[in-house]
């Protein structure tokens, strides 16, 4: 019996459409220009690489979870900022 081949053209129509679902802010161009970014002139680039790339890609997205702060940090750090000069007057003084 004869193996099915791979169709790397369908999975990589999926990965994009599952990108699109996770961050539906960003166009396809913004990530295929990412996820394809180190290959320079995709000519002979094959479908299997392709897929390999946006699955990389796609991973490396997943691991770039933006941290939350909650609004009492984030008010706390914006007050710190705003009062530097107090910051480096308590460390003269010291």
């Amino acid at each position: 019996m004869k193996k099915k081949k791979t169709n790397y053209y369908k999975f990589i129509i999926e990965e994009l459409e599952e990108l699109k679902k996770r961050y539906p802010s960003f166009s396809m161009g913004r990530h295929l220009a990412t996820a394809l970014g180190d290959y320079g002139d995709l000519w002979g680039v094959s479908d299997k690489e392709i897929h390999f790339a946006i699955k990389k890609y796609k991973a490396q997205m997943e691991m770039d979870v933006p941290i939350e702060t909650d609004d009492d940090e984030l008010n706390r750090i914006i007050d710190d900022g705003m009062n530097l000069d107090r910051l480096f007057d308590d460390e003269e003084e010291l």
